[in-house]
């Protein structure tokens, strides 16, 4: 084994070329197999894994204090694992229809001493949780840049004549309130309930099972008692369509990075042990048996791969680490970890599969004789690509170009390789570049019809809100220069016939349809009567209504049908509702009570005015006003758009290292073959030429295969994405695919292709015909 260790050794020092492209490649791969299965693994069941760390509750139910002591209720322990409570609970309705800056809603508070306990950890993400009366901690995700964020202007909440100081901001997995205060200060606003949360034994995979596990808790209390529960799979379900969006879209990137890290290594690892043929047969001459050289072949290719896979694996770990937490930032499931495994994968998965792939053709020199072996290392390759370079040599092309066109069909097999990764890396630059372009299209949708300024009325807790009505401040707004368009909202809450749950109506006046909505329509067409609505799609596939559908709607004792006439892309902003005409307001509310912050303008400047001088000119006549900047991009554009250049930008650059390493091998094997050529009279930019132009006729192969496979992927992957979140998007954002996209898509694999081999290219001709012959 001494013998075997120096002769490894020596081969790692002496092939230092092969060594760092082995290490490299490998250090490449690695991170590219941890970023891609930690974006499997993230796409893989992440409300489940999150919901049992957080030790999420089953079913959250509220009991009448009134019919049931809290005694009675920590007795029910029939078919519990763990339970949490009784907190007392109430529903807290706004002040002055105002909650700080976000719309107006009544919130569930509940009294709980601490975010722990045995169900439902709750994660406090900013500020403390409430250590006195009059603090309150409220429930929302996790959001980016706080410090400007709208939630940081939270400084109060003012509801049922009792102001609670805002102390912090906390997420729980089981969405069992709206915010949370001390047990004393619940006690002293009187409660209406009390919570109790449980983990139940047994099947809870469906919500008949878990609510069967809830009438075991609750037989034996008194009638009534139970006001009402909400098993866990309706939270599960929510999170389903937020996540939907993402998970198609890592699933594919994990899947392509997956398979061109396992091909790159396989190609760089038995092509370095097939150019290493020659050496051995001198090792064989020298005594060696052919299990040691098998051994030499093992560990020459297993140095290099162990000194590639620790490090690929730490950058790929803090790579995907960033990747997933921009992916799932938002969603409430904090900081969600690269499981264990994916690391083991990659430090022992990446260095076993360079192992078997430099087995495989070890093993074939293993049953050459020394003779045989030293001939196949040395003597000059006759075959496919010796008759195809002939065939090419009656051609009118350029000698070099002919020599080039035939050198990968002497290595079918490595070509093979090498062209796949090629393939796969244009598929995966071509479902990014197609994947940017919706997106931009989507946000171009957004702006249009979010408009170029967003206005609304302040609310009482944060300013002095405006004196004028809301006619006033369209006539102030159409009066700026710059003013092309303004649409005014207004929204309230109808019942629906046959559903629990109200229906949002956003009543509209001004150039409504002209701010872009009727552009987006998806089907039917605009509303043109008092009692005609259009939708937004996901409200549809919710609600599990169609165009031409009735909805039969109440309000203060007066009921009225609203006929869906047409579905758009999206509505204005906040919660999905029905789009109606101004008209139809008094018709259907029977009493709006409108305040100046329950109205909401958008405008659209002409081209040319500035935002910034427009918002400042907004502010200046009357301070009373919110104004911001619409014409930003959303938060899941700049994330999906930069995970996706960084991983196409990833496995272009994999892709094309592998292409590196298929011209050096080339170059090592035909070494006699260019000092031969060189000795005729070809010259170095010939040379150049030769061994680019046989990558590059793979790249242009792998671009003409490869665009349509990425063209497909996105086209199944971008409506499955769009399906996840509950909306339509319409042909015009999927249809990016114009001349001038697709030309620099094909050129594509001929760009990897020739700055992969254009170093080994340049080395190549640099060789002297007498460094050929010292070498034979």
């Amino acid at each position: 084994m001494s013998a075997v260790w120096r002769a490894a050794r020596a081969a790692v020092r002496r092939r230092r070329l092969q060594t760092f492209l082995i290490g490299l490649v490998v250090l490449l791969c690695s991170a590219t197999t941890v970023v891609s299965l930690a974006l499997l693994d993230a796409s893989s069941a992440p409300f489940d894994r999150t919901f049992a760390a957080r030790h999420g509750a089953h079913a959250v139910a509220a009991y009448d204090p009134a019919k049931v002591t809290e005694a009675q209720l920590t007795a029910a322990r029939t078919g519990v694992a763990a339970a949490a409570g009784p907190f007392g609970q109430i529903v807290l309705e706004p002040d002055d229809r105002s909650v700080g800056p976000l719309p107006p809603r009544a919130i569930t508070v509940v009294g709980r001493a601490d975010p722990g306990g045995p169900v439902d950890q709750l994660d406090v993400w900013h500020g403390r949780w409430p250590s006195a009366p009059g603090e309150i901690v409220l429930a929302f995700p996790p959001e980016e840049n706080m410090d400007r964020g709208p939630l940081a202007e939270m400084t109060s909440v003012s509801a049922n004549g009792v102001t609670l100081r805002v102390v912090g901001f906390a997420y729980g997995i089981s969405d069992s309130a709206g915010g949370w205060v001390t047990p004393e200060q619940v006690r002293a606003l009187h409660p209406t309930g009390l919570q109790m949360l449980y983990r139940f034994t047994g099947d809870v995979s469906t919500k008949e099972a878990v609510n069967a596990r809830l009438s075991g808790v609750t037989t034996g209390l008194p009638s009534g008692a139970l006001i009402g529960a909400e098993p866990y799979l309706t939270v599960k379900e929510d999170a389903a369509e937020d996540l939907g969006t993402y998970l198609p879209l890592l699933a594919t990137f994990g899947v392509l990075g997956l398979v061109v890290a396992v091909l790159i290594v396989g190609n760089v690892v038995s092509g370095a042990v097939v150019s290493g043929f020659r050496h051995i047969g001198v090792l064989k001459a020298l005594g060696f048996t052919p299990r040691q050289v098998v051994t030499v072949y093992l560990l020459m290719a297993s140095v290099p791969a162990v000194a590639g896979a620790v490090p690929g694996a730490v950058i790929g770990a803090l790579g995907g680490q960033a990747l997933i937490g921009e992916a799932f930032r938002g969603f409430g499931f904090g900081d969600t970890e690269i499981s264990w495994w994916v690391w083991l994968a990659a430090l022992l998965g990446i260095p076993l599969i360079v192992l078997v792939s430099a087995l495989v053709p070890a093993r074939r020199a293993h049953r050459l004789s020394a003779a045989e072996a030293i001939t196949a290392g040395s003597a000059q390759r006759r075959g496919r690509g010796l008759r195809v370079q002939r065939a090419l040599s009656g051609t009118r092309l350029p000698r070099a170009v002919s020599l080039g066109l035939g050198l990968p069909f002497a290595r079918p097999g490595r070509t093979a390789l090498t062209m796949a990764a090629l393939l796969l890396g244009v598929t995966t630059v071509t479902f990014a570049a197609g994947l940017a372009s919706t997106l931009n299209r989507v946000a171009e949708i957004d702006v249009q019809v979010s408009g170029d300024i967003g206005v609304r009325g302040l609310p009482s807790d944060f300013g002095t809100p405006t004196t004028r009505t809301d006619a006033q401040v369209e006539e102030l707004l159409r009066g700026l220069p710059g003013t092309a368009r303004v649409g005014v909202f207004a929204d309230t809450e109808l019942a629906a016939a046959g559903s629990n749950e109200p229906i949002r109506v956003i009543f509209g006046r001004g150039e409504v349809a002209e701010l872009g909505y009727r552009a987006q329509l998806l089907e039917g067409r605009w509303m043109a009567a008092p009692d005609e609505v259009v939708a937004p799609s996901n409200l549809l596939l919710e609600r599990g209504l169609k165009v031409g559908d009735q909805v039969a709607v109440e309000s203060g004792g007066r009921r009225g049908t609203l006929r869906i006439v047409g579905e758009t892309v999206r509505g204005p902003s906040g919660p999905p509702g029905l789009m109606a005409d101004w008209s139809s307001l008094t018709t259907f509310v029977a009493d709006p009570k409108l305040a100046p912050s329950d109205f909401y303008y958008q405008v659209q400047v002409t081209p040319g005015t500035s935002i910034a001088g427009y918002v400042a000119a907004v502010r200046a006549a009357d301070s009373g006003l919110d104004v911001w900047d619409n014409t930003g991009g959303d938060e899941f554009t700049v994330i999906v758009a930069g995970f996706s250049t960084v991983l196409g930008l990833l496995l272009a650059t994999v892709a094309a290292l592998g292409v590196l390493n298929t011209v050096a091998l080339d170059a090592l094997e035909r070494r006699r073959d260019l000092g031969m050529l060189k000795s005729i009279g070809m010259t170095p930019a010939q040379v150049v030429a030769m061994m680019v132009t046989s990558m590059a006729a793979l790249g242009v192969v792998g671009g003409l295969l490869g665009l349509p496979l990425g063209i497909l992927t996105h086209r199944f992957v971008v409506p499955m994405s769009a399906s996840g979140a509950r909306v339509r998007l319409p042909l015009s954002v999927l249809t990016v695919w114009s001349p001038a996209v697709v030309i620099p898509l094909v050129l594509t694999g001929v760009l990897i292709a020739v700055l992969g081999a254009l170093l080994p290219a340049r080395a190549a001709a640099r060789m002297t015909i007498a460094q050929v012959l010292h070498n034979e």
